[in-house]
């Protein structure tokens, strides 16, 4: 199959073909090779999280990696308005992916989706009002198919996967004159992997998000440490040579998330000609804090009347009320540093390898902190 274009516009020849039955099938659109990257990773993704829970599956993909991933759990009345889905009818399917594009919404610009369930007509409505690329699915209901297809005006990239293809044992790339092969990382995570607990106690809310994170990880460049609540990722770090700054950013990802919840977030009130991604945008920005002149001038454009900084202390001050967060760490915790700042953004629950000669001393700092840590013994690199 040719392909709108390889990584980059101006690599002119790109194909992708089936190496024997094919698992996808390509009924509208025009992919890029970055397109197929994402699709194949994110389908792998749900398809295996939704086995692994028993419950429809989610991801938002951008550039090979997960922006957010989830389940479809209903949300609470603070998250509903977050999400800005308040009163809307949405099917557990939506729901899925309607977690997972607001777990990091910035990011989520332009995705690519992937359900692990066939897309019902909720979903399909939800999609076609968000900026995305294309998505994948087992099948589609009703008028799904036509309403996804004439998104973008008629561009918007639509794969129909076969959720009873299994890929070969071995899979290879070529890079620089090489060929490459391993055996297929076929480990599929489930509440199984988190039996060796090493120090305090696990409930089914935290299984859960154990083994949700486990599979986001699987499929997210490394090094990646996520962070986990409520059958969503609330923040992932990936791709960086130190795991201590994957964590930094999962946090800080995840405490954005925490505070579209704030009281004064909530309360910012957009004049109705503003978009909703512009809003999303600027809650986010709001949250961060750090506004250039020029967007502080155009935030207050943006809104109907004034509006309050939302302070350090008022920041700490809500945060300090947050536990029961999830964190994962696709390979072993090599310092106490990874726990010292995984405290500070509530986390009650850590997931990882395990097989650092600073066991003990992980061990320790999270008996100091309260945090129950798992060893799952399966280290879960992507590249």
């Amino acid at each position: 199959m040719q392909l709108k274009y390889g990584c980059n516009p101006h690599q002119l020849f790109a194909s992708a073909d089936p190496i024997g039955a094919a698992p996808v099938e390509l009924l509208n659109g025009q992919p890029s090779l970055i397109n197929w990257l994402d699709a194949l990773n994110a389908w792998q993704l749900v398809r295996e999280l939704s086995q692994a829970l028993k419950l429809p599956a989610a991801a938002s993909f951008k550039h090979v990696s997960p922006s957010g991933v989830a389940v479809g759990t209903p949300l609470s009345a603070e998250l509903a308005e977050a999400y800005e889905v308040t009163g809307r009818e949405l099917s557990p399917t939506a729901l899925a992916y309607v977690r997972a594009r607001g777990a990091d919404p910035k990011c989520s610009f332009g995705d690519f989706v992937a359900i692990s369930h066939p897309i019902d007509e909720s979903t399909a409505d939800y999609l076609k009002s968000v900026v995305s690329d294309g998505v994948i699915a087992p099948g589609f209901e009703g008028n799904a198919l036509r309403t996804l297809s004439e998104k973008k005006s008629g561009s918007f990239i639509v794969l129909r996967a076969d959720p009873s293809f299994e890929p070969p044992q071995r899979e290879s790339r070529e890079v620089f004159g090489m060929r490459i092969t391993q055996d297929r990382n076929a480990h599929v995570f489930t509440a199984a992997d988190l039996k060796d607990v090493v120090c305090g106690e696990l409930d089914d809310a935290a299984r859960r998000d154990l083994v949700l994170g486990y599979a986001a990880l699987k499929y997210t460049q490394s090094n990646s440490v996520g962070f986990a609540m409520d059958g969503q990722m609330i923040g992932i770090g990936a791709g960086q040579q130190s795991r201590v700054d994957c964590t930094k950013l999962a946090g800080g990802k995840a405490d954005v998330w925490q505070l579209r919840r704030h009281p004064k977030v909530l309360g910012l009130r957009f004049r109705p000609e503003v978009k909703r991604q512009e809003r999303i945008n600027w809650r986010v920005r709001y949250i961060e804090g750090d506004l250039t002149r020029f967007e502080e001038r155009a935030l207050s454009e943006a809104l109907e009347g004034p509006y309050e900084p939302l302070s350090a202390a008022e920041k700490q001050e809500f945060a300090s009320r947050i536990s029961g967060v999830s964190l994962i760490s696709d390979g072993f915790i090599p310092f106490r540093d990874n726990i010292d700042h995984a405290q500070r953004h509530g986390v009650k629950y850590i997931a990882q390898p395990g097989g650092s000669t600073r066991d003990a001393e992980i061990e320790q700092a999270c008996r100091e902190y309260g945090i129950t840590m798992v060893h799952t013994h399966v280290r879960a690199f992507h590249h």
